[in-house]
């Protein structure tokens, strides 16, 4: 047990000083580098190019990798699936929807923004409320009933955002477009405050059941046997990944494969028990999505390749390689 709380400790001690790292110098990277001398002396523009642009941008991708990662790693145990993340449950897909159905309801370009983050929460609270319906209607609900769910509503939701788009107009179908690519951008720190009071008190509650994740992991009869009530916390864990889900797709778009690297790529470095994967994944998805961020806007500067593309290119080969290894 001392050895178990030395490894926690130290993981999160590790991994949270990448993620500072990563926070203090990808700011500072760019096409168009920074006079770090202005930088010192608080000098316009670079001073504000620094602090209203980048640093927030850099947080803003902090908070999301963060989300993502958590929540895929906790899919993940609650599928008793490797492959799962927070899109094979349709909260991603859902939010997308509610997205797009804003984006082309919205004349006004300028209050459309809002109005985005405000129908993808709902969409996302819709597959909430759904999940909870069936837990209370259907004795026999699992984990699978949950994926079978998830599997349905991405369905439904990606054949409504071919059709909303191939309906609107040119103007309204690149809008749309953009925004499914997924992408970090600057934000106001109102903004990112908002986010901090959502989802850190997920991560805590998370973080404190891990011994639980455990547990549950190994399958529904085993959970049950140990006087945990599977059903009553997989419905509690859904609803926990799908608020952090919902909540940073709502501002950024879908970002793919954040759920699904991460988790594995720490689970070969401080193993499957949740007690260190967590935390380790709480500070290394956000990491890894600030850096993500940092090579799509410097790769091809001036040009920004939405950092949702640099994730797929960098979880496609990832999902097959894991398909094919396993």
């Amino acid at each position: 047990m001392a050895d178990l709380r030395a490894r926690a400790f130290w993981a999160l001690i590790i991994f949270a000083a990448i993620a500072l790292a990563a926070v203090a110098v990808c700011p500072l990277v760019g096409g168009s580098g920074l006079d770090y001398q202005k930088l010192v002396r608080r000098e316009r523009p670079d001073w504000n190019i620094f602090l209203q642009l980048r640093l927030p941008r850099a947080l803003l991708a902090l908070l999301t990798g963060s989300s993502l990662a958590v929540s895929g790693t906790l899919f993940q145990a609650l599928l008793r699936d490797a492959l799962a993340t927070p899109s094979n449950l349709g909260v991603s897909a859902a939010a997308s929807l509610g997205a797009v159905i804003a984006i082309t309801t919205t004349i006004d370009r300028e209050a459309a923004f809002p109005l985005v983050w405000l129908y993808a929460l709902i969409g996302a609270g819709a597959v909430i409320f759904l999940v909870v319906l069936l837990a209370q209607t259907n004795k026999r609900f699992s984990s699978f009933t949950l994926l079978l769910t998830g599997i349905a509503i991405n369905g439904v939701c990606l054949a409504a955002v071919l059709l909303l788009n191939s309906l609107a107009g040119i103007t309204k179908s690149f809008q749309i477009t953009h925004w499914l690519m997924g992408g970090i951008d600057p934000v106001e720190y109102s903004t990112l405050s908002l986010l901090t009071l959502v989802a850190v008190p997920i991560f805590v509650w998370i973080m404190l059941r891990a011994r639980t994740w455990n547990v549950l992991s190994y399958g529904d009869a085993w959970a049950e046997g140990r006087g945990v009530d599977t059903r009553s916390l997989s419905v509690r864990g859904f609803i926990a990944g799908a608020v952090l889900t919902g909540t940073m797709t709502a501002v950024t778009g879908p970002i793919a494969f954040v759920g699904l690297i991460v988790p594995h790529l720490l689970r070969g470095l401080v193993g499957a028990d949740h007690r260190v994967l967590l935390p380790a994944a709480l500070f290394g998805g956000g990491a890894f999505l600030v850096v993500c961020d940092t090579i799509s806007r410097s790769v091809l500067a001036p040009i920004e390749i939405p950092v949702g593309v640099t994730t797929a290119l960098l979880g496609g080969p990832f999902f097959v390689w894991l398909l094919w290894k396993r």
